[in-house]
């Protein structure tokens, strides 16, 4: 009986700490050749800003990519479930784009300053905000003051499930204007500025019809409607090729980069001819404006999204990744909330039983361990809990099963 009992344990301990078989996947890196990680290190040390940092407690020299695949200096394979911040599209090295677009960072970010147009505190300076830029409230299902249900197969616990609009956006509207009658001086509304669905915030999406609600607001307040598609656009979210148009309207000015060029340095702005004219009112000039190789990396990804069917694959991946993702939440109580769209979701990770965030220490060793078992996959949201998964848009369903098995070991190793 006792050696059962111990057969029965050890079966238990080897089913508990197993490491998830990585799919096959017919490709030879080249052999690395660069420094050390400790020579890089030092390079890092005595030339480069305190503000870049490495993502993980064992950084990792990521030097070589196929498709949604990446590997290390010693040769090891990864899933690549973050895709470069949201800006490997179709697959890193992708054969039909002839031009370098392995512009890859892996072992630490670069945060961006920009004043007015975030609220995010990790990318605020300690300085006074500049003057003329508001925040408005957030409409957040998850933790915001009225709740509220989104477009998405993964609804917050308890709550509502209205057809149509979600009966909390004329509240959160209500919000934005009262922000605009009290503290904007009457009929000076510049714009709006929006995502479909907040990337750095970890997948954040607002309440059924408060977006076209806050732009017909802003409209008749006399301002433009600027919708930001860097992370959402280009079939990332599956139903529609841009991100607002599940929201019924269409934007003044809409902003895109990233996904663009897959890597390759690439931004552009859509706008009316009549908004554009209003820039001819000052001289301006772009140095790399019109650059014809960045031009024709952007026209390269365009093809592959569509000879690939890249934008179908993101809605059956991404239902599938999300219907997984909520299997995943039933028996791990530290998944809080799991949300998104497409090839665009986020795990909200908290203490068991409450919404508080999960401490940034804990969160770090399954962010780490994740990525031992052979994961990279994002983080965010205003307490840095949030697991981002935006993958390059080619994954199949072995690499969603084979996610999943990782999130899941990971998950429970870490009990909290």
């Amino acid at each position: 009986m006792a050696n059962k009992a111990t057969k029965c344990c050890f079966n238990h301990f080897i089913r508990r700490f197993s490491t998830p078989a990585i799919p096959a996947y017919n490709f030879i890196p080249k052999a690395y050749t660069g420094p050390s990680i400790a020579k890089t290190d030092s390079l890092k040390l005595n030339h480069i800003s305190p503000v870049v940092y490495d993502l993980y407690k064992k950084p990792l020299i990521i030097h070589q990519g196929s498709m949604q695949w990446l590997y290390d200096h010693e040769g090891r394979r990864y899933l690549d479930l973050f895709g470069g911040i949201v800006t490997v599209s179709v697959g890193h090295c992708h054969p039909w784009i002839g031009i370098p677009t392995q512009v890859y960072q892996i072992t630490s970010f670069y945060p961006r300053l920009r004043p007015g147009l975030t609220s995010t505190q990790a990318y605020r300076q300690p300085n006074i905000s500049h003057a003329g830029f508001y925040n408005a409230l957030l409409p957040d299902p998850y933790r915001g003051i009225w709740g509220g249900c989104r477009d998405s197969l993964s609804q917050v616990p308890d709550a509502c499930s209205c057809r149509g609009d979600c009966v909390t956006s004329d509240k959160y509207a209500h919000q934005l204007s009262e922000l605009l009658e009290n503290s904007v001086p009457a009929g000076r509304v510049a714009a709006l500025f929006a995502e479909s669905i907040q990337g750095v915030n970890g997948a954040l999406q607002f309440p059924k019809g408060y977006l076209r609600k806050a732009y017909q607001l802003i409209k008749n307040y006399g301002g433009l409607y600027v919708a930001d598609e860097v992370q959402t656009g280009f079939g990332r979210t599956g139903d529609t090729f841009w991100g607002f148009e599940n929201q019924g309207f269409t934007p003044d000015i809409v902003t895109m980069a990233k996904g663009i060029g897959n890597g390759f340095p690439l931004a552009a702005v859509v706008t009316t001819k009549e908004i554009a004219a209003a820039h001819a009112q000052a001289a301006y000039f772009n140095t790399f404006g019109g650059n014809p190789l960045a031009a024709a990396a952007g026209k390269a990804v365009l093809e592959v999204i569509e000879e690939e069917n890249l934008q179908e694959n993101n809605k059956v991946m991404g239902r599938y990744f999300i219907e997984q993702l909520m299997e995943l939440q039933k028996i791990h109580p530290v998944i809080g909330d799991v949300r998104g769209k497409g090839l665009m979701l986020g795990l909200d990770l908290i203490k068991p039983g409450t919404k508080e965030p999960m401490p940034v220490d804990q969160f770090k060793n399954i962010f780490e361990t994740i990525k031992d078992l052979g994961v990279l996959i994002g983080r965010g949201g205003r307490w840095n809990n949030v697991l981002r998964i935006k993958p390059p848009m080619c994954i199949n369903k072995q690499d969603v099963d084979f996610s999943i098995s990782v999130l899941d070991e990971a998950f429970k190793r870490h009990k909290y």
